[in-house]
């Protein structure tokens, strides 16, 4: 070995072509020998690193529902909606944007609070109510939000599970067989529903039913599973949880155990930005006070608005008020309004502060000093938009309802309509078909709150006890939990979760209003150049020379050329009409059998 390693290496240089080849010829070879020999698993093994398990990594085990017991509670949660199209999902119905029910449903399963049949049908990922026992109180439409939106729905409970099983069917009791396949189906004996911070221990109805002192000791809302904050760590920022119910009444349904739901829609006033100088005075003016000279376009008659909203209350039909759903085939449209207003809503001052500038005000002669002002309205006008709400109170409400009614509220502020255009809609022997009008937009539109009266009571009042988020202590939470606010305040908190997602929309408000009063008063040329900057090109003023504006609650008006009153628009069909064509082309029978059990396809003799 020794002298190889010594040896001489050859000359090179005294070889030939030939020679020369089959040295690299042969080197090669050996080369492509060594690699194979290194690389070989068998002719040099190699002891393989122990692979090391990350800390606390999580183990994906099979979830058993039939580990779990479940029970009935009431969910009530908001929702800013812009981002969704509507509450509900409708299989094989693919939209731009998810809806509220879609994201509902992947919270509830990702944290496996919910154990629905399987119903093949369904995508995987679709929601699946089945065996849930769910309902849903008011459906909102694409863009509309809810501040106290109600689900019911069985979901897992922390109470521990009674083994007494029933058996499947006779023959299985027999046989020993009939495991139990959903939580529901175990005996769980229900205990008596205790009061937050009550120490009462609940107690068997009987002797003779089986309880465990385990069972004995749990709480049902102290040792419950903090639902809200489980499903708000997991749904979007702008989808909270607010409180649940943990006893809802006998039979609850949240659509027909609701007998009030209440809306509020927002809009500012002015309505949109008005128009400087004479070019946005209206032809006439809109006060009985004419010393206070004509009123200026974007600003509504919020007296006039409140005189027509009191108009609604009572029982009233609203097939004028709304779009009709053939496929429902509704020939009822009475609807009882408890409450109709226009509110104003208490605001700090903002941007947007322009508005108060000579040029912009609301009437004509609004710009001298604020003592000699003969309106105490204009005297006391804010130096930004007000905002206001249409607050709404109605045991139940049609398709659209609430936004045909805003459309119409809007064209009386501003001039366009009279009060008394809400007892023409009214009058179906007089306006038997709907006028065809644009409804108010969606965005301003709100749920505000459902109401579940005790069931024979007089009162309207809400007789659900609900548990709202910061006021259980459940889940096993600690002292420092509860110091915390237990998910209403601090980090993770509700509040703070809204707080972030208030204050992304207020820098956009601040922002955006900001630029407007930089545009609007650069320069400071003063009201007389902006006055004359707003004349037309011939020396025209006010709107006679341009298309009529339209308000109806999105961020700006529609141009509709001359204005047509809503009592002289084309009018749509009634309500049988419609309601007969549909029956006709789906080949309904129509009689009063079928209208008490339901329509059924028409079958033929042949």
């Amino acid at each position: 070995m020794g002298e190889q390693l010594h040896e001489k290496p050859p000359d090179l240089s005294t070889w030939n072509p030939d020679q020369l080849i089959a040295r690299v010829a042969f080197l090669e070879q050996q080369l492509k020998e060594q690699t194979l020999k290194y690389n070989s698993p068998t002719l040099s093994p190699k002891t393989p690193s122990p692979v090391r398990k990350p800390k606390n990594a999580r183990v994906n085990r099979e979830f058993d529902p039939s580990k779990y017991s479940t029970r009935l509670i009431a969910l009530k949660f908001a929702y800013l909606g812009q981002r969704y199209n509507g509450l509900e999902f409708h299989p094989n119905n693919k939209t731009p944007l998810p809806t509220v029910e879609e994201e509902l449903w992947k919270a509830l399963n990702k944290a496996r609070l919910v154990f629905p049949t399987p119903n093949p049908l369904l995508e995987p990922d679709e929601p699946n109510w089945e065996g849930c026992e769910y309902s849903k109180c008011g459906r909102t439409d694409k863009g509309v939000s809810a501040f106290g939106q109600v689900i019911g729905i069985r979901v897992r409970s922390n109470r521990p599970v009674n083994r007494v099983q029933k058996p499947a069917s006779f023959e299985d009791a027999a046989t020993g067989m009939g495991e139990p396949s959903h939580p529901k189906d175990l005996e769980t004996p229900a205990l008596p529903v205790v009061a937050v911070g009550e120490d009462a221990t609940p107690t068997p109805s009987s002797a003779s039913e089986s309880v465990s002192d385990e069972e004995l000791s749990f709480h049902p809302i102290r040792d419950e599973i903090l639902y809200c904050q489980v499903l708000n760590r997991i749904l979007p920022p702008d989808i909270r949880m607010l409180a649940w119910c943990p006893a809802p009444p006998a039979d609850f349904s949240a659509r027909f155990s609701c007998k009030e739901r209440r809306y509020r829609y927002f809009f500012t006033q002015p309505a949109f930005t008005p128009t400087v100088g004479p070019a946005g005075l209206l032809s006439g003016p809109n006060k009985p006070d004419l010393s206070a000279g004509r009123s200026r376009e974007g600003w509504l008659d919020i007296d006039a608005m409140r005189e027509a909203a009191h108009k609604f209350i009572g029982l009233h039909d609203f097939r004028n008020f709304c779009k009709v759903d053939p496929s429902k085939q509704i020939e009822n449209f009475e609807r009882h309004i408890f409450h109709a207003d226009i509110e104003e809503i208490d605001s700090q001052q903002g941007p947007v502060g322009y508005i108060a500038k000579p040029g912009f005000q609301q009437y004509e002669h609004s710009n001298h000093d604020p003592l000699s002002r003969l309106d105490h309205d204009l005297r006391d006008q804010s130096s930004t938009p007000t905002v206001y709400t249409f607050t709404l109170h109605g045991s139940a409400f049609l398709w659209h309802q609430v936004r045909h009614m805003v459309a119409i509220l809007f064209l009386v502020g501003q001039g366009l309509e009279p009060p008394s255009v809400i007892d023409d809609l009214f009058d179906v022997s007089k306006t038997s078909g709907r006028p065809q009008h644009e409804m108010a937009d969606d965005a301003p539109l709100v749920l505000w709150d459902c109401i579940f009266p005790r069931e024979g009571a007089n009162s309207r009042a809400d007789a659900i006890e609900w548990v709202y988020v910061g006021d259980d202590t459940g889940g096993g939470a600690t002292n420092v939990d509860s110091a915390k606010g237990a998910g209403k305040f601090g980090y993770g908190g509700v509040v703070d979760d809204l707080w972030r997602v208030w204050r992304a929309r207020k820098m956009d408000e601040v922002l955006a209003g900001s630029l407007l009063d930089v545009v609007a008063g650069r320069a400071s040329r003063g009201s007389e150049s902006l006055a004359a900057e707003a004349v037309g090109p011939e020396g025209t003023v006010g709107q006679s020379a341009v298309s009529q504006k339209i308000f109806q609650g999105g961020d700006g008006p529609r141009f509709v050329g001359k204005y047509v009153p809503v009592m002289q628009k084309p009018r749509m069909e009634s309500v049988e009409a419609i309601n007969a064509r549909y029956a006709k082309r789906k080949g309904f029978e129509q009689n009063e059998e079928t209208r008490e059990t339901g329509f059924r396809r028409v079958v033929s003799e042949d």
